[in-house]
Protein backbone atom coordinates (compact mmCIF):
# COMPACT_ATOMS: atom_id res chain seq x y z
CA UNK A 1 0.00 0.00 0.00
CA UNK A 2 3.16 2.37 0.72
CA UNK A 3 5.62 1.53 -1.06
CA UNK A 4 7.79 4.24 -0.04
CA UNK A 5 7.65 3.54 3.30
CA UNK A 6 9.81 0.42 3.16
CA UNK A 7 12.70 2.19 1.32
CA UNK A 8 12.54 4.92 3.92
CA UNK A 9 12.97 1.98 6.79
CA UNK A 10 15.86 0.82 4.67
CA UNK A 11 18.33 4.40 4.93
CA UNK A 12 21.17 4.23 7.43
CA UNK A 13 20.61 7.57 9.82
CA UNK A 14 24.40 7.00 10.15
CA UNK A 15 25.67 9.05 7.02
CA UNK A 16 24.59 12.26 8.64
CA UNK A 17 26.93 11.49 12.05
CA UNK A 18 29.92 10.30 10.38
CA UNK A 19 30.11 14.41 8.93
CA UNK A 20 32.40 16.32 10.52
CA UNK A 21 31.39 19.23 11.99
CA UNK A 22 33.24 21.68 10.04
CA UNK A 23 31.36 20.19 7.05
CA UNK A 24 28.36 20.74 9.04
CA UNK A 25 28.69 24.65 9.52
CA UNK A 26 29.91 25.26 5.68
CA UNK A 27 26.11 26.31 4.14
CA UNK A 28 25.77 28.57 7.40
CA UNK A 29 29.16 30.47 6.52
CA UNK A 30 28.76 30.88 2.92
CA UNK A 31 24.62 31.96 3.60
CA UNK A 32 26.25 34.45 5.97
CA UNK A 33 28.92 35.32 3.60
CA UNK A 34 25.84 36.02 0.68
CA UNK A 35 24.19 38.03 3.42
CA UNK A 36 27.36 40.29 4.18
CA UNK A 37 28.12 41.07 0.11
CA UNK A 38 24.04 41.81 -0.81
CA UNK A 39 22.58 42.87 2.11
CA UNK A 40 24.93 44.45 4.91
CA UNK A 41 27.87 45.99 2.95
CA UNK A 42 25.90 47.83 0.35
CA UNK A 43 23.74 49.41 3.77
CA UNK A 44 26.82 50.62 5.40
CA UNK A 45 27.92 52.35 2.51
CA UNK A 46 24.57 54.03 1.86
CA UNK A 47 24.23 54.98 5.32
CA UNK A 48 28.33 56.81 5.28
CA UNK A 49 27.51 58.35 2.49
CA UNK A 50 24.42 59.71 4.04
CA UNK A 51 26.17 60.55 7.03
CA UNK A 52 28.65 62.69 4.93
CA UNK A 53 26.03 64.79 2.87
CA UNK A 54 24.50 65.50 6.02
CA UNK A 55 27.52 66.86 7.68
CA UNK A 56 28.16 69.12 4.18
CA UNK A 57 25.20 70.85 4.44
CA UNK A 58 25.45 74.68 4.12
CA UNK A 59 23.29 77.81 3.72
CA UNK A 60 21.94 77.80 0.49
CA UNK A 61 22.12 74.17 -0.13
CA UNK A 62 18.59 73.20 -2.03
CA UNK A 63 17.44 70.09 -0.13
CA UNK A 64 14.54 67.52 -0.31
CA UNK A 65 13.65 65.95 3.12
CA UNK A 66 12.73 62.59 4.18
CA UNK A 67 8.87 63.90 3.68
CA UNK A 68 8.63 64.84 0.60
CA UNK A 69 9.10 68.98 1.19
CA UNK A 70 11.20 70.98 -1.12
CA UNK A 71 13.46 73.67 0.20
CA UNK A 72 16.11 75.62 0.69
CA UNK A 73 18.56 75.86 3.83
CA UNK A 74 18.37 79.07 5.53
CA UNK A 75 19.99 78.66 8.78
CA UNK A 76 22.26 75.73 9.88
CA UNK A 77 22.60 74.16 13.38
CA UNK A 78 23.97 71.58 15.09
CA UNK A 79 21.16 69.00 15.41
CA UNK A 80 18.62 71.18 13.33
CA UNK A 81 18.44 73.43 10.08
CA UNK A 82 15.26 76.02 9.02
CA UNK A 83 14.22 75.27 5.52
CA UNK A 84 12.83 78.34 3.27
CA UNK A 85 9.67 76.27 1.66
CA UNK A 86 7.87 79.23 0.32
CA UNK A 87 8.53 82.78 -0.06
CA UNK A 88 8.82 84.05 3.86
CA UNK A 89 7.53 80.62 4.88
CA UNK A 90 10.16 78.47 7.37
CA UNK A 91 10.68 75.45 8.79
CA UNK A 92 13.08 73.81 11.20
CA UNK A 93 13.38 70.00 10.35
CA UNK A 94 16.36 67.87 12.12
CA UNK A 95 19.69 67.19 10.09
CA UNK A 96 18.92 63.44 9.71
CA UNK A 97 15.83 64.47 8.30
CA UNK A 98 17.41 65.60 4.85
CA UNK A 99 17.04 62.73 2.46
CA UNK A 100 19.04 63.96 -0.31
CA UNK A 101 20.26 67.22 -2.04
CA UNK A 102 17.99 68.21 -5.37
CA UNK A 103 19.94 66.75 -8.16
CA UNK A 104 18.41 69.44 -10.82
CA UNK A 105 20.22 72.22 -9.33
CA UNK A 106 23.24 70.24 -8.95
CA UNK A 107 23.10 68.73 -12.45
CA UNK A 108 22.97 72.40 -13.50
CA UNK A 109 25.76 73.58 -11.27
CA UNK A 110 27.73 70.62 -13.34
CA UNK A 111 26.56 71.74 -16.60
CA UNK A 112 27.32 75.29 -16.26
CA UNK A 113 31.06 74.42 -15.49
CA UNK A 114 31.35 71.87 -18.51
CA UNK A 115 30.00 74.72 -21.04
CA UNK A 116 32.21 77.50 -19.23
CA UNK A 117 35.39 74.63 -20.06
CA UNK A 118 33.59 73.88 -23.90
CA UNK A 119 33.34 78.01 -24.28
CA UNK A 120 37.15 78.80 -22.82
CA UNK A 121 38.32 75.34 -25.20
CA UNK A 122 36.57 77.23 -28.01
CA UNK A 123 38.46 80.72 -27.24
CA UNK A 124 41.46 79.14 -27.25
CA UNK A 125 40.91 77.30 -30.44
CA UNK A 126 39.97 80.45 -31.82
CA UNK A 127 43.21 82.62 -30.41
CA UNK A 128 45.10 79.74 -31.74
CA UNK A 129 43.53 80.02 -35.76
CA UNK A 130 44.53 84.01 -35.35
CA UNK A 131 47.96 82.98 -34.57
CA UNK A 132 48.47 81.39 -37.01
CA UNK A 133 46.77 83.35 -40.12
CA UNK A 134 48.84 85.66 -38.53
CA UNK A 135 51.98 83.98 -38.70
CA UNK A 136 51.20 82.40 -42.35
CA UNK A 137 50.35 86.37 -43.29
CA UNK A 138 53.77 87.41 -42.32
CA UNK A 139 55.47 84.58 -43.82
CA UNK A 140 53.81 85.69 -46.99
CA UNK A 141 54.79 89.14 -46.80
CA UNK A 142 58.47 88.22 -46.38
CA UNK A 143 58.27 86.09 -49.42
Amino acid sequence: MYPFVSVAYAQSAGDAASQSPFFQFIPLVLILGVFWFLIIRPQQKKQKEHVRMVDSLSKGDKVITNGGIFGTIVKVGDDRITLEIASKVQIQIERQQVARMDKKIAESKEDKEDDDSVEKKEEKKKVAKKTTKKVSKKDKEEE
